[in-house]
């Protein structure tokens, strides 16, 4: 007999009481390195900045209430190659036309959480000044090792693993073709969603480019494809050691945070800041309670060390992948505030650009950051294609 197709069960996790104590006791009790006097946010995550947010996670966040605000999304999990999947599926509201299926993977240091603000915008338009006929049935999955999906026990999955996941996922929720969108990590997750399952994907929307990689002669790169390597260079030699910490030791980082909330914490907020649109309050996007929220989403799952451990497995994708065109539609939103933008040749090199579009505000988490900007970018890029996925 055929294999029984995967069951999709309700998820909706519950905290412990106890869980929350051991946390709160862990922040009060935490050691606090010295630092140069004025060194600010110059070598890294403020000291005053985290003592502020810290004392905050221990007497004034409301975990509980979080939680049951991310409850009210329709959360699932179901087995997928083995592993235990969670993901939002959430289906259009009173559409007034063909409906696209769409797929959104998020990056790291996040979750599901990235695109939570968007949903709702995404799913019923019409309910928020935009037109109704735009409307998607909307799936965003947890990476494995991310969030409330199950952590490899195994070597860790790479973004062409994960992309089959994905279209394995949107079988089951009989969806057979289908839009796909991210950034960061789920730019690449997307890239191979394009390249690995073209007979599924009607169309590929991505915020960034990724990080550059280029077997062929550096002399037909255009002059603006070499400035931005240029850039793309000492912007890793100035902000990329997280990277090659993760891409080469990730399990010695492990240890400390996630024995140390308020080192987790560091190490996330300090990207949250780098990387957003916020002029150097990181503040003025995301609030203590947005950013704790993302923060207490790793504590509670313990998923620091295998969301780490995706930039090993990814560095080991051999270059011949890299070289691969996305022949599949190809969009990109470029928001301003993000780091390392790529040219529009590099885009064209790489991919079948069909549409490049510039947002004056957002950054690298623009979903979160911006997300009335972000589903109208989505909305305009698949509006062409929801015909082909009927």
């Amino acid at each position: 007999m055929p294999d029984a197709p995967p069951r999709l069960e309700p998820f909706t996790p519950r905290t412990e009481p106890a869980a929350l104590d051991d946390l709160r006791a862990r922040l009060r009790a935490t050691r606090w390195p010295d630092a140069p006097e004025e060194a600010g946010w110059s070598l890294g995550t403020d000291l005053a900045y985290l003592r502020e947010l810290v004392a905050y996670w221990a007497d004034g966040f409301d975990w509980p209430a979080q939680e049951a605000a991310l409850a009210r999304l329709p959360r699932f999990r179901a087995r997928i190659g083995g592993l235990g999947i969670h993901f939002v599926h959430a289906r259009a509201a009173a559409p007034a036309g063909p409906v696209l299926p769409l797929v959104l993977s998020h990056g790291w240091p996040d979750s599901f959480w990235r695109y939570t603000k968007v949903i709702p915008l995404l799913t019923d338009p019409g309910a928020h000044g935009a037109d109704p006929a735009d409307a998607f049935d909307v799936v965003v999955p947890d990476i494995p090792g991310y969030g409330y999906s199950d952590r490899p026990t195994g070597p860790p999955l790479d973004s062409i693993a994960v992309a089959g996941l994905w279209a394995e996922l949107m079988s089951v929720l009989g969806y057979s073709r289908f839009g796909a969108a991210g950034g960061d990590l789920g730019s690449h997750v997307t890239r191979y969603l394009g390249l690995d399952h073209p007979g599924r994907v009607v169309a590929v929307h991505r915020t960034d480019a990724g990080l550059p990689v280029f077997t062929g002669d550096p002399a037909d790169l255009t002059p603006e494809e070499r400035a931005w390597f240029e850039r793309v260079a000492a912007w890793g030699a100035a902000e990329g050691a997280y990277a090659a910490m993760h891409r080469t030791k990730p399990q010695t980082a492990a240890f400390g945070l996630t024995d140390s909330p308020a080192g987790l914490a560091a190490w996330i907020v300090e990207k949250l800041r780098a990387w957003s649109d916020c002029d150097g309050d990181v503040e003025r996007r995301f609030t203590k309670d947005e950013i704790l929220t993302n923060v207490t989403l790793y504590w509670l799952t313990g998923t620091i060390g295998s969301s780490m451990r995706m930039y090993h497995a990814n560095a080991a994708i051999p270059p011949a992948q890299h070289a691969r065109r996305v022949e599949v539609p190809s969009g990109f939103s470029l928001f301003q505030g993000d780091v390392v933008r790529p040219p529009r040749a590099w885009l064209e090199r790489t991919t079948n650009v069909v549409y490049v579009a510039e947002p004056a505000r957002g950054g690298h988490f623009a979903p979160f950051e911006e997300p009335e900007l972000y589903a109208e970018e989505l909305r305009a890029f698949f509006r062409p294609y929801r015909a082909a996925a009927g």
